[in-house]
């Protein structure tokens, strides 16, 4: 089974099990400045797991494109990826853990489905500890559809619980799902949860039950909502009896793409460790790039946040491609597009974006390596002259600083040498030089406000405010590009091609006050996106939306001040949001400015 045929296979199952089909969101979060990319399937539905309701209703499935940044330096092993596809459903308040569980065995098992023989299925629960008791109700439910004892593992937090996408958030324990390879078992205590490789996840049933505080604490949920994760890449390889990911038809086209670059004329993957770990490093970071330069919402290369990993995996792919003496990634990217594109039609939208994005970071990046590199081999003969074999922080922070060669190719030139990296160090260096921003991102999903706090509420309709003020005074080429909050502030991004002057930032703030002091009602209405725009309601371009979407309007009739497609939620009147402040007006990216705003 290919990748293409278990994702429309998950659909359909689902589907006729009464779940609707909702589409997959942007790899950048928006109103969530605890991750910089959509790490999970769940990560866009977190304000739906926490009560907000949900225009297309309360049993859902997709698939969702993901990125974790977590294992960046591991890959170029079999298994390792920074971009994946995850395929999801979801209850939201709907079955929990007797539906769940009896329909993901349904779809591993059933011969209409994957037809995975059940005698290859085993499974893992919460052990429970001081937070949630033992999941005997998830065990039981595993034994009477015939999984054995011994097939059955009780594992700790660590394992077998779900934590938030941040730091706070929607949490629960999971069971998951495993198949038997067939290897001999490691020893008398070797179970599903085994790290030995016998068996390798397949799926995770999530049981939402709580929310994590600020505080820590685990809060009872109003509702108790479902939600499951099957890696597609992960599924495919196992169910074509594949040792590594990178052997799937999911990669084929790219290797060719890599191995037909090579210099000399091309190279049979599988032939020299070196070189396939890093045909590995180029595919799965080219693709990576591909997918986030292809998003509805993109960063561009930068030196923090989001922009700040696309710009390594980028520079990355430039280092180990030159080492095989491939000259471009743009018929490696051209390939990701060819292979995607009919699922993700945004690849195909924005392929110019993506080529011209990736031939500039290319670019650069060939000069800061020349340069980098050189400075390098100067350092080595007198650091490999001493006893130690470490490279000083100072000295690689000064490669990053002046150079501009980053930290991790320093480590990788250091580890090529038999030396390694003070990081402490070169950390310390980097934290007075300049603070990493966790929170960039100009990226949007319309998917709702993942910190659902009094203050974040306020702030998420002071956007609304700001989004027609901007447009009233600077024009209607003004569109939103993202926005960041918390509970202590606002970040708008949006299109306009030069600074603010004063008078149009006193212009806006007075017009978002004016609103705030006229004390408009906020309404909302459920319709259809053709509706909403036929009405005179701002969309986002390239975003995609479902076949039901909520609309947000401020004030009535003909006193409407705003009319947005937005997933909520808002206060029910602009009167109790206090007074607005633009504290910042700054460029973001070519032709996108950012405002930093309060309310006092």
């Amino acid at each position: 089974m290919n990748s293409d045929e278990l994702r429309s296979k998950y659909i359909e199952f689902f589907v006729k099990h009464g779940h609707a089909q909702i589409e997959g969101k942007s790899l950048i979060p928006e109103n969530d400045p605890t991750v910089l990319f959509t790490t999970a399937g769940m990560h866009p539905l977190v304000p739906y797991l926490l009560g907000e309701p949900h225009p297309a209703g309360n049993k859902l499935v997709d698939y969702q494109k993901c990125i974790r940044t977590g294992d960046i330096d591991s890959v170029g092993d079999s298994s390792h990826l920074t971009f994946f596809e995850m395929l999801g459903n979801w209850s939201l308040g709907d079955y929990f853990k007797e539906g769940a569980i009896r329909m993901s065995y349904e779809f591993l098992t059933s011969k209409e489905w994957l037809g995975i023989p059940p005698e290859k299925i085993g499974v893992t629960v919460f052990a429970g500890d001081e937070n949630a008791p033992k999941d005997d109700e998830s065990a039981d439910i595993w034994r009477s559809l015939g999984i054995p004892e011994n097939r059955i593992s009780y594992l700790p937090k660590e394992d077998n619980w779900w934590g938030p996408a941040g730091s706070t958030g929607p949490c629960g324990p999971d069971s998951e799902m495993f198949y038997d390879i067939g290897k001999e078992p490691c020893g008398p205590e070797c179970a599903p949860g085994c790290p030995c490789g016998k068996w390798l996840e397949i799926w995770n049933d999530v049981f939402m039950q709580y929310n994590k505080t600020a505080e820590g604490t685990y809060e009872p949920l109003s509702r108790k909502c479902v939600d499951t994760g099957m890696g597609i890449e992960r599924t495919v390889t196992i169910l074509n009896g594949k040792k590594s990911v990178y052997d799937t038809e999911i990669f084929a086209p790219i290797i060719t793409a890599v191995t037909g670059a090579l210099n000399p004329g091309g190279y049979s993957y599988g032939s020299n460790a070196d070189k396939d770990k890093s045909i590995r490093i180029i595919c799965d970071h080219v693709r990576s790039a591909t997918f986030i330069l292809g998003d509805a919402r993109a960063v561009s290369p930068s030196n923090v946040g989001a922009g700040y990993v696309l710009r390594r995996l980028i520079r990355r792919a430039v280092r180990h491609s030159r080492k095989l003496g491939i000259e471009s990634l743009l018929p490696i990217a051209q390939a990701v597009i060819d292979k995607f594109a009919h699922a993700y039609p945004e690849l195909k939208t924005n392929t110019g974006y993506i080529v011209q994005e990736l031939k500039n970071e290319e670019q650069k990046f060939l000069e800061t390596l020349q340069k980098g590199e050189h400075e390098f081999e100067k350092l080595l003969p007198n650091i490999l002259k001493g006893s130690s074999k470490v490279l000083s922080g100072r000295l690689a922070f000064k490669l990053y600083d002046t150079y501009g060669f980053p930290i991790e190719l320093t480590e990788e030139l250091a580890t090529e040498n038999g030396l390694s990296v003070n990081r402490e160090e070169f950390d310390e260096a980097f934290k007075k030089h300049q603070e990493l921003s966790r929170a960039q991102g100009s990226g949007v999903f319309k998917g709702g406000l993942i910190d659902q706090g009094e203050m974040a509420i306020k702030y998420h309709t002071a956007t609304h405010l700001l989004h027609n003020a901007l447009r009233m005074v600077l024009g209607d080429h003004v569109a939103q590009k993202g926005s960041n909050i918390t509970a202590e502030r606002m970040r708008f991004d949006f299109s306009h091609n030069e600074p603010m002057t004063a008078e149009e930032i006193k212009k806006v703030e007075d017009i978002v006050n004016e609103a705030i002091q006229n004390d408009l009602p906020v309404g909302m209405e459920v319709t259809t996106i053709e509706k909403a725009t036929a009405s005179g309601a701002i969309a986002l371009f390239g975003e995609k939306y479902e076949s039901q979407i909520k609309v947000y309007s401020i004030g009535e009739g003909a006193a409407c001040f705003s009319k947005e497609v937005c997933g909520g939620p808002h206060v029910e009147r602009t009167g109790t949001m206090g007074c607005f402040k633009i504290q910042k007006e700054q460029s973001s990216s070519a032709g996108v400015r950012r405002i930093r705003a309060v309310l006092e």
